[in-house]
């Protein structure tokens, strides 16, 4: 049999394998735990990022309701009493006549009675993308460069080398490189005064820096009319006045942004129905990765363009400016 102090060394081994085990055990439930913690946190920051990006993308994609149509025709033309609003354009549930009604294209260009083109009139139209450069800008370019006709980019700020290698392209190529923010995101951009300026501080450095060009002109994410910005446009308006930056909006659209699939062909129709209202046209399209209709529609949008008589040609200082809200029109601040 054995001694007392032989069977108290078992027990003391057996309770100090238990405790061993215990501790085993409940540092690999501790680790377990901080692992899923670290996973759960992980998947709700890329969902968090996700929707944040699904929620501008239908920003910029969203139809608004014909009162919201009719409303903001009424504000702008109270806004500006020199604004010309088309609202024969318009269907009886305040949708536009031509099919589309984009989610930032709730305004008419101020002064269009000036620019509404007569029979004698040779008709100035530019070509503007905005939102790139994506895996389309090569295939555009390439289109445009095959009938010599020069463009404008609106573009936001992409970091990859095949970016940078195709905004040095655009300028290159001859075309006008304009900024559309660096971010494009609605809720940043237009959160305050100090977030705009640091947004467009960041774009027009980074397109210098990249390309040695300095950009003079810029489009607004969503327009200058949009209803989204938590600030009023006007103050953004007056930033880019003090820095002597010309904004330019758009008054023929192509329809491409809108959640509804137009064939290339229709595309084309949407534009060739309101260039020949005026003497400029400043059009609106995109150069994105899911915009291939876009690229579809391109050359032959240039032939019904050179046609009739257009001439095709790339902002600058020269040209007319279309906007939504007058820049000239806002008192500085």
């Amino acid at each position: 049999m054995e001694d007392s102090s032989t069977k108290g060394l078992k027990q003391e081994r057996k309770k100090r394998q238990r405790v061993a085990r215990i501790k085993t055990a409940l540092i690999c439930v501790v680790g377990i735990w901080l692992l899923a913690s670290m996973i759960i946190c992980t998947a709700l920051v890329f969902k968090v990022y996700m929707l944040e990006e699904k929620l501008d993308y239908l920003l910029d994609n969203f139809t608004v309701s014909g009162q919201m149509e009719t409303e903001s025709k009424q504000t702008f033309a109270k806004t500006d009493e020199s604004a010309y609003f088309d609202l024969e354009d318009t269907t009886e549930n305040g949708e536009w006549a031509n099919g589309y009604s984009e989610y930032y294209s709730v305004a008419e260009a101020v002064n269009q009675k000036e620019n509404l083109a007569g029979p004698e009139d040779i008709h100035k139209v530019y070509l503007t993308f905005d939102d790139g450069p994506s895996s389309n800008t090569t295939a555009i370019l390439d289109i445009l460069k095959k009938h010599n006709i020069k463009a404008t980019f609106f573009v936001i700020g992409k970091e990859d080398d095949e970016s940078k290698a195709r905004y040095r392209q655009i300028v290159n190529e001859g075309h006008t490189l304009a900024m559309h923010s660096y971010s494009h995101k609605y809720s940043v951009l237009y959160d305050s005064l100090d977030s705009f300026e640091s947004d467009f501080s960041k774009i027009q450095n980074y397109l210098y820096e990249v390309t040695g060009q300095e950009c003079l002109f810029y489009r607004f994410p969503g327009g200058s009319s949009n209803h989204v910005s938590n600030t009023d446009m006007k103050e953004f308006i007056n930033y880019l006045n003090t820095q002597g930056i010309t904004y330019f909006d758009w008054n023929v659209s192509s329809g491409d942004a809108t959640s509804q699939a137009y064939t290339a062909e229709e595309l084309v129709d949407n534009v060739m129905k309101d260039v020949v209202k005026y003497k400029t046209s400043i059009v609106l399209m995109h150069d994105a990765e899911t915009k291939t209709t876009t690229v579809e529609a391109l050359e032959p949008m240039i032939e019904a363009l050179e046609s009739m008589g257009a001439e095709i040609l790339p902002i600058d200082e020269n040209t007319t400016v279309v906007q939504h809200i007058a820049a000239a029109s806002v008192k500085q601040q």
